[in-house]
């Protein structure tokens, strides 16, 4: 099967913030916009924010191999390099990390580099990375 695209629209109350980090902190092209939403190539796939007064996520997590990971969250698996990139890049930022760029599940199955961070309006993203790839979706 043929990877396609996906479309991910999020909500957010401050859309000029959002689309600065969208845009210039994760180097996200912009495409199409109005005064209420604006559209990304999020590292090929579509990402949509649409402004939402009022708009106030309950965020809770989930304990996963020692952290408390936020639910929900959305992001993209990178290449080992892009990923190191990117988490050099957001450090260089000053990004407040919900976990720390880090090796989850060392010596097991799916060893991945990981981090979470948030968007100015609290939406948690997931980055991550596997030295083997064929273990995308392994038990």
């Amino acid at each position: 099967m043929q990877i396609q695209p996906f479309h991910l629209a999020i909500p957010v109350k401050n859309l000029e913030k959002c689309r600065t980090f969208y845009r210039d902190i994760l180097n996200c092209e912009e495409g199409r916009s109005t005064e209420n939403w604006v559209d990304f190539n999020f590292f090929g796939h579509q990402l949509v924010i649409h402004q939402k007064d009022g708009f106030n996520p309950e965020r809770i997590t989930n304990p996963v191999d020692g952290h408390d990971v936020p639910v929900p969250h959305f992001g993209v698996v990178l290449t080992w390099d892009d990923w190191h990139i990117l988490s050099e890049r957001l450090k260089a930022a000053n990004t407040k990390f919900e976990i720390e760029p880090c090796i989850r599940f060392k010596g097991k199955v799916g060893e991945q580099a990981t981090m979470f961070f948030k968007d100015p309006e609290n939406n948690a993203l997931e980055f991550k990375a596997f030295q083997d790839m064929s273990q995308l979706f392994a038990k």
